[in-house]
This record gives C-alpha cells, structure tokens and sequence, in this order.
C-alpha cells in the first residue's frame, strides 16, 4: 500500500492496463453518507461512496468506472466495491433496521442477473435481507434504453431490494423511470436544493415534485443539503430523508459514524409541536390494518383475507416493516373463481409472488397535517387509502371516510378556539399562522399586536358590559379594515388583538394602522360622560390599588416586520420579539412603532 503510493499517481493511468482492478484493489475504500429521517434526525441509512480514486491517478470516481469499462473490468471492480461496502455496513450496530444505498452503473444492467445472485450469496452470509439494500439508478446514462432494463427491474422488486432514482431532474429519462416502473426512492439532485431557501421557482417545482412522488407511493429524499435554511425549506415542503453536508461528511472510519443527529431533532422540534392537533386527529382515525410482507407465501394472503372477509385490501411491507404498496382482493378473485387457480398461484414454475400483485398507494409520514392528505386523497386515482409511516415504518392507514372526520373535527377544535365575543380565532390558530408564514420568506410579513392601554379603570367605572362594547367596536373596525383573504385577524383574548398580514410595504400598511387608531379612538371617546371626555381623563384605581387619573382609553400596535428572505421556524422567538415591540408601542406618542425582526433582540 505505501510503496504504491509513493508512485507518481499519473503513472498508474498509464500502465493500468489489465492491472486496473489489482491497483483498485490496494487502494479503493468504502466511505458511508448518512440519509436521515428530516422529522427525527434518526438515520435510516448510509450510501456507499468510492474513496481513493485519487492515488492511482483519477479525478473522480466516474473517471476511474470509465477506464475500468473500456478494459472490460467494470463488473469486477463494481462487485469487489459492493462487497466491501456489504461487508463494512453489516458491522454496523443498526445494519439491521438500516438501508444500504449501492449505485448500480447502467452498462451493468445486461450482467443483472449474475449482480443478483453474487449479492444474494453475500447478503445470506451476512444475515442481511435484501429490503436492506436499496439500488440507486443512475441518471447519467438512460437506463430505460437498455432492453435488459425492465426485467431486471422486476427482478430486483421480486427478490425484495428497493430501488432509487439518483439525481432526479438533471439526467436522462427520470419522468419515464417514474412513470414506467415502481421505484422506492425519489433523491432530487443538488442542483435544486442550492438555495432553495431564497428561490421561489425553486420551491414551486421542489413542493410539485414532492407531491407528485407521495401520490405514486414513493419517499423522497433531498440530496446535498449544506445550511439550515435548506433543511427547513425541504422539510417544510415535506421532503422524507435528506442528506449533506449540513448532517454529516461521508467517512470511512465506522466510529465516525452516529446512529441520530439530535441537532435535526431540535431544528424539527418547532414544526411538530405545531402540527400536535392534526397528529392527534389523524392517530384517532388510523386504521392498523394487519399487513402482508412481500415474501411470505401467497397462502398467508388467502389466509389474510379469510379471516378478514369485509377488507377488500391489505397493506404489503417488505422485510424492514417498510410499505411497498397494497394487495387487492379483486386482484386475487380470477384465481380463487378457476379450478386448480390457487394450486396454479402455488406452482413454482408459475412463479406468481406477493410482489406480482403489489398496486401503488400513496405513503406518507404521521407529522402531515390533514390539509396534505387531503391534496394526497383529491389527487389518487383509484386508490381506497393512504399509507401512514412512523419513522419511515408502517404505522396504518386512513381511508377517505377517516379524513372527513379528521377535517370536521379540526374545523370544530378551530371553532371552539375563537372568541365567543368576536368570533376571531384564538391563540391556538394565530400560533399557526405566525409558524407559517415565518416559513414563508417569498415575500415580507408583518404581525401587528394590539393592546388597549388604560382599559383597566374604564372597565372597573363603567362596567364589563360596556368594556365588552369597546372590544367589540374595535374588532368590528379591524374587520372594516382587513378583509382580504390574505389576510389574517385574531383575538388573543380580553383587549389584546393580532393582525397578520403579508405582501404588503411598510408604508401600506402603516396608513391603514393610522387609520384604524385614529377612527377607534374617535369612537371609544363616545363612550365616556361629556365631563370626561372634556377633562381628558377619569379617576380611578391601578393594578397596585393606589387611586390616580387615567388618560382616556386608546390603543397601542406593535409591529414586526420579518424582511423578505427571512426563514424562521421558532415561533416562540418571533412571539418574544412581538412582545418586545409591544413595550415600545406603548411608550410611543402615537401608539404605532414597527420594529424589523433583529433589532428588538
């Protein structure tokens, strides 16, 4: 190993010749890159890289495959690489429940079944079952041009590996993969991650293709994410697994490796502490349906639905607890109703697996909010249910029945949190809304926190009921107002308001809050006596007992501007910076201050 090293590494490219796969053999290592669940930080696996291409003269792994293709070598390194990499993943603590990503190169596909059965061999030795290990396709030539590509492809499903779309949307024939066959794994490419945080059309395509993905049943996972901002956007537009540097290096050494990134974790608690209503609704509704595993015999199916006769379909899982898609009875009817049907089912020459009879359904994670299975339910096409996941394992299944009671009982928790006064919302949906649109930096927003000030000793002289009718005209005036559906209007409770509003300019905005000050207080001064109202202010008793005047009743508006580009997740922090600038609302002449989200901290 050190005497070649010490060779100039331009002269192994030389004279390799037939020495290409002896020389890789001294020098190629296996380096793991974590894919992590976003919602957890928990990995779920690692995708093998090549390392050491360098010292015997290549630039890059796609370099040193090339000249091994040309010398007719290809197949031998490729086999000797997935070795290794078996071999180093099933010494891992969590191999068990992880999945090991392997690049199959296009100009292997006509060696397939050679592939399958040398890696099975490795895969039996290793006790590893073969839903452990997931096939990446390359984009960089068209895989769907190689005639022996659709067979190995069923091939592949039929003996339980899963399979990956690499670098989704920069090489060749990614929509056809999608649409001909039934792949696993969706990984969009760098190129649309790079600043996705501050590109709209970025985003527009990202959500799109993420949506499109979940509808057909596949996981997506965000490859190259290297900020926070990255991971935040991904996550919010609902993205399954993410890689990068942002999470982890790949690296050769094992000990480097770490089973969860509890930074991930923290980053994600925020958004799902936001989404607890709809996780409590959905996990009411979840049907945990029993489940088949693709390589359990067809007999478990019949069986399955004998003692089930009301299910017309079952969830397929494959040995890691993963869903596949699902089984349909009608599928199985043709050959229940024909003589000798089942026995023909059983016949090995036949060869009619479970996974023969797998129809796509949609799957996503527990932590979507009922408005996503909703988009997920509108855009199926003859589909009875969508898949839950927890932790990227099978959790059940809600059916359309089961999303209408999660909707109606939402609306009606929603309609219990509004004010029985005013009929705005409550805390409960202005949190929402400020954890929304923090997320959404495509343009700025402003959250406006309204206080009486001196609404104490004007309700203790005049009594609740005429309290009641100041924050009544208030609310009516904010609903003259702000009334666009963009808009958002809320009732903190008691005298305390909240406007939420974006798209607008600090100048728009502040000539509307001008207004409704200036108009509210013209009409709260119609509620005192001609005295007061001529005096200016009225007797009465602070919050420590002591008796002094008290001006006449206004209103106080705190606003924080978040700039356009901003993303924040954490409503807690932007809650204590609207605090902030309610203080210093209320110390100001004119009652109104604006504050860009920064400078109050």
């Amino acid at each position: 190993m050190n005497s070649a090293a010490a060779i100039e590494p331009g002269l192994f490219r030389r004279y390799a010749g037939d020495q290409l796969l002896t020389l890789s053999k001294l020098v190629l290592e296996s380096a793991f890159q974590p894919i992590v669940e976003v919602a957890t930080g928990t990995v779920f696996g690692y995708e093998t890289l090549m390392r050491g291409f360098d010292r015997i003269g290549f630039s890059s792994p796609l370099e040193l495959l090339d000249q091994a293709a040309e010398a007719g070598q290809l197949l031998a390194l490729e086999q000797m690489m997935a070795g290794r990499s078996l071999a180093k993943f099933a010494t891992l603590p969590d191999f068990a429940s992880a999945t090991l990503f392997l690049n199959l190169d296009v100009r292997l596909i006509k060696d397939g079944d050679y592939i399958i059965e040398r890696l099975v061999q490795h895969l039996r030795k290793a006790s590893i079952p073969p839903s452990s290990v997931c096939f990446e396709l390359s984009e960089r030539f068209d895989n769907t041009s190689v005639p022996e590509f659709a067979a190995l492809v069923d091939k592949l499903r039929k003996a339980g590996f899963k399979l990956a779309i690499d670098d989704f949307g920069v090489g060749h024939g990614e929509i056809k993969l999608l649409c001909d066959y039934q792949v696993d794994y969706l990984k969009i490419d760098r190129h649309f991650i790079d600043g996705i945080d501050q590109s709209a059309r970025k985003r527009h395509l990202f959500k799109n293709i993420v949506h499109i993905a979940h509808v057909l049943g596949v996981r997506v996972i965000a490859e190259g994410i290297e900020t926070e901002a990255e991971l935040l956007t991904c996550r919010e537009y609902g993205v399954d697994l993410v890689q990068g540097y942002f999470i982890a290096r790949p690296t050769t050494f094992q000990n480097e490796l770490q089973s969860s990134f509890p930074h991930l974790a923290e980053i994600g608690r925020s958004r799902r502490s936001s989404q607890s209503l709809d996780e409590i609704l959905i996990r009411k509704q979840i049907e945990r349906l029993p489940a088949v595993y693709e390589h359990e015999s067809i007999d478990s199916v019949f069986e399955l639905f004998r003692r089930n006769p009301r299910q017309a379909f079952f969830p397929v899982l494959n040995a890691n607890g993963e869903p596949r898609g699902v089984i349909n009875e009608y599928h199985l009817k043709e050959f229940i109703y024909q003589p000798f049907g089942r026995d023909l089912l059983k016949n090995k020459v036949y060869e009619r697996t479970i996974s023969h009879f797998v129809d796509m359904a949609p799957i996503i994670g527990l932590d979507a909010d009922a408005e996503e299975l909703m988009s997920l339910f509108a855009s199926m096409d003859n589909s009875a249910c969508v898949i839950l996941t927890e932790n990227m394992r099978y959790a059940g299944v809600v059916s359309a029945a089961s999303l209408v009671k999660v909707i109606s009982e939402k609306q009606l928790k929603i309609a219990q949190d509004q004010n029985p006064l005013t009929g705005l919302p409550g805390n409960r949906a202005i949190g929402d809304f400020m954890q929304e649109a923090g997320r959404d930096d495509e343009d700025s927003r402003f959250f406006c926190y309204c206080d009486f000030d001196h609404f104490k000793p004007f309700n203790d002289l005049y009594g609740f009921h005429m309290g009641d009718h100041a924050i009544s005209l208030f609310s009516a005036l904010l609903r003259r107002y702000f009334f666009s559906d963009d808009l958002f209007l809320g009732h903190v409770g008691g005298d305390d308001f909240f406007i939420g509003v974006r798209d607008w300019t600090r100048e728009e905005l502040a000539e509307i809050l001008e207004r409704l000050l200036s108009d509210f207080h013209d009409d709260v001064v119609g509620l005192y006596s001609a005295e007061e109202q001529a005096v200016g202010c009225i007797k009465g008793h602070d919050r420590n007992g002591d008796e002094r005047f008290f001006p006449l009743l206004r209103c106080s508006i705190g606003v924080l501007e978040l700039p356009k580009g901003l993303l924040l997740d954490d409503v807690g922090q932007i809650a204590s910076s609207i605090a902030a600038v309610k203080a210093q609302s209320k110390e100001a002449p004119a009652g109104l201050v604006f504050v860009a989200f920064g400078e109050t901290n």
